[in-house]
């Protein structure tokens, strides 16, 4: 487990976002953390301290004069190896930033020799006023860092910013940020997913059926292991949360091309699994194209391809990843694919094999590596997969 013997203090502020605490409790212990909890005055008015003290297995201290806590403020700053504030309140926070101690929660922080992160929760209005802005800024100053709030509804039935992350969310920050060790780590990272369309006229497009899926699901590995992601996004109908990912939402062929290139300069690994359209209509129409004729000639011509242009200006210290949807010969066009765009590896589906290729929620894989490397996976999920392909990455290029 992640976090086994890792010894975490969690503060929980006066704040609605509070009942999220329980869970963040229960996933910390569940990680093998050892968790202890301390709470503001306020925050007892919103989730009862004997809730959390049952998940964490440890008595919640709250009391600054209670007689079996007003001295241990010292002990738990020097305790812990990481303090957690979720949910950080904005009378908290401004607290924290003048150095205020009328509760034990910040006696203790103003005691700890940890790092310490804050996962912030108010109202929108709250959020963007000036005063928070300032605090959040010098908070972060002090070198603590702050997990980005969400936008959703809010408790005062708004729908804004000023949500607090999710607690998955603040245990994978956590995870990352302080308690993962992987080559990844930091890396700069371009991955490509979705379709691409092409436009015919205002209403009708050139497109094909990929989900977006796997790409989304490398994207997500690669961020767990503290690679910093570019996700660039063809037309998805997918419902998920890029926390702390930059998604860079694109259309046709050419928009693609123009942002995996603005970016790979500066990225230590690019992964193409977007299924970009091969060609696209010489002329686009400004008007819907009107039903007359029996029949309709459209004439197409290629798009650029991505992946080999990458291939011709890759450095050596870059490392370029593709992928290749085949129907015969697979095994065959996915080595002439390696060669030809100057990939170091390629990731092959064939939609002979059940279960994989476009819009299923399951692939099976073959890799072939630039030193004739071929691995073979069964069908499995695809964030299973996903996993299987970066271990696979890992192995051959950064161990």
């Amino acid at each position: 487990m992640m976090l086994t013997g890792k010894k975490i203090l969690l503060g929980v502020s006066g704040s609605i976002a509070a009942y999220k605490s329980a869970q963040l409790v229960r996933l910390l212990v569940k990680a093998g953390a050892e968790v202890k909890v301390i709470m503001t005055p306020s925050a007892k008015d919103f989730i009862t301290p004997l809730t959390l003290s049952t998940l964490s297995k440890n008595p919640v201290l709250h009391n600054l004069f209670d007689e079996h806590s007003w001295h241990n403020h010292a002990l738990l700053g020097r305790w812990a190896d990481l303090m957690v504030f979720a949910p950080l309140s904005c009378n908290t926070l401004s607290k924290m930033v003048h150095g205020n101690c009328d509760n034990l929660l910040l006696a203790v922080y103003l005691s700890a020799t940890c790092p310490v992160v804050v996962a912030p929760a108010m109202d929108e209005d709250m959020w963007h006023h000036p005063s928070t802005r300032h605090n959040l800024t010098t908070l972060e100053s002090f070198g603590n860092k702050i997990i980005p709030i969400e936008n959703g509804e809010l408790a005062s039935g708004l729908i804004g910013e000023g949500r607090m992350a999710e607690p998955e969310q603040i245990l994978a920050f956590i995870q990352s940020n302080f308690f993962f060790n992987s080559p990844l780590k930091n890396k700069k990272v371009i991955v490509t997913a979705g379709p691409t369309i092409e436009p015919i006229d205002p209403v009708r497009y050139i497109s094909n059926h990929s989900s977006g899926k796997m790409g989304i699901a490398l994207a997500k590995d690669l961020q767990s292991r503290g690679a910093n992601v570019t996700l660039i996004l063809g037309p998805v109908h997918l419902d998920f949360n890029p926390f702390g990912m930059n998604v860079i939402n694109v259309s046709s062929a050419a928009e693609m091309f123009q942002e995996v290139h603005n970016h790979f300069k500066n990225c230590d690994l690019a992964i193409m699994a977007a299924a970009v359209a091969d060609y696209t209509p010489v002329t686009v129409s400004s008007k819907k194209i009107k039903k007359k004729e029996p029949g309709m000639s459209l004439e197409l011509v290629k798009t650029k391809d991505i992946l080999k242009s990458l291939g011709e200006v890759k450095r050596k210290d870059q490392i370029l990843i593709g992928f290749a949807l085949e129907t015969d010969s697979e095994e065959v066009h996915a080595k002439e694919k390696l060669e030809k765009k100057n990939t170091d590896m390629i990731v092959l589906n064939s939609m002979k094999d059940e279960g994989a290729g476009f819009g299923h929620n399951t692939n099976k894989i073959t890799i072939f590596s630039r030193d004739n490397e071929v691995i073979r996976f069964e069908t499995k999920t695809k964030s299973a997969v996903a996993k299987d392909i970066i271990d696979t990455i890992i192995k051959l290029y950064y161990a």
